[in-house]
């Protein structure tokens, strides 16, 4: 086993003995009574709520609702903050003129309108969808625009000098240079996107997992909104890897930059 390999495995060992001996500690201070545990529940019982929620189909159910609603909102706003991205820099007075009203719109708490959605589009798929896709759009957006204006201009001379026209270059030069930021925006998009429909299913709706954490509160269920926090966290563990899988095919060029100046065997600088 090579070094790489073998700090991978310690760093998976160190997680799960971090987080096997939080929920351990979880258990003993609940079922010790060092604190109350009526705010929190217990492990093993949210264990066993989960198990319950499985088996009564409401978690297919509710998963599918809230699945749905984040899922068009990440795409749809991924396309739209990458589009317009690439329109105001293409047209830097289109960028110079919008980009600060964008700026303003995005410094408003989207949880604040979210009752002015709801009422615009109903309590249906379109007011989640609609502020999942806005809070991802502002993520990819400007992650994607400031990318664009700091692209290494001589790459683009570069690139107009052999011939390429502006779309090429485009294609070819200035997006996989800014891929890193948009992959990085995706990612923060990758959780407003669940936080938009969450959001939104508070406001008004007759599903979902935030319909259900509402009602489970308001019936003081706290195991079960705890088995909703912990689907979301496993959802939200899920989308990451996917995310990292994908960062990994995309950007094969890139190697992660380390601050430490040690110098590894299988590093590219000489021993």
């Amino acid at each position: 086993m090579n070094r790489s390999n073998n700090t991978k495995l310690q760093t998976r060992i160190l997680r799960a003995l971090l987080i096997g001996g939080l929920v351990t500690v979880w258990e003993i201070a609940a079922r010790n009574q060092w604190y109350n545990p009526f705010f929190t529940s217990y492990p093993s019982e949210i264990i066993l709520d989960l198990i319950e929620f499985i088996k009564s189909g409401e978690l297919a159910y509710h998963a599918f609702i809230t699945l749905r609603e984040a899922f068009f909102g990440l795409v749809i706003g991924t396309a739209s903050g990458i589009a317009l991205a690439v329109l105001f820099g293409q047209f830097s007075v289109l960028g110079k003129v919008f980009s600060p009203i964008l700026t303003a719109i995005n410094g408003i708490p989207q949880l604040t309108l979210a009752p002015i959605y709801v009422l615009w589009f109903g309590i249906g798929l379109t007011s989640k969808v609609f502020l999942s896709s806005l809070m991802v759009f502002f993520c990819v957006f400007f992650s994607t625009y400031h990318a664009i204006l700091n692209t290494e201009q001589k790459l683009i001379e570069s690139a107009h000098i052999l011939g390429a026209n502006s779309v090429k270059t485009l294609w070819y030069v200035v997006l996989p240079s800014c891929m890193p930021w948009i992959l990085s925006g995706v990612r923060s998009g990758v959780g407003a996107c669940m936080v938009g429909a969450i959001i939104g299913e508070y406001m008004g709706a007759s599903g979902g997992f935030g319909w259900m954490v509402t009602y489970a509160t308001s019936y003081f269920m706290i195991r079960r909104v705890m088995s909703c926090i912990l689907i979301l966290l496993l959802v939200g563990m899920g989308l990451n890897w996917g995310l990292d899988l994908l960062e990994r095919r995309i950007l094969k060029w890139k190697k992660d930059t380390c601050l430490s100046l040690e110098f590894r065997k299988n590093s590219d600088f000489p021993n």
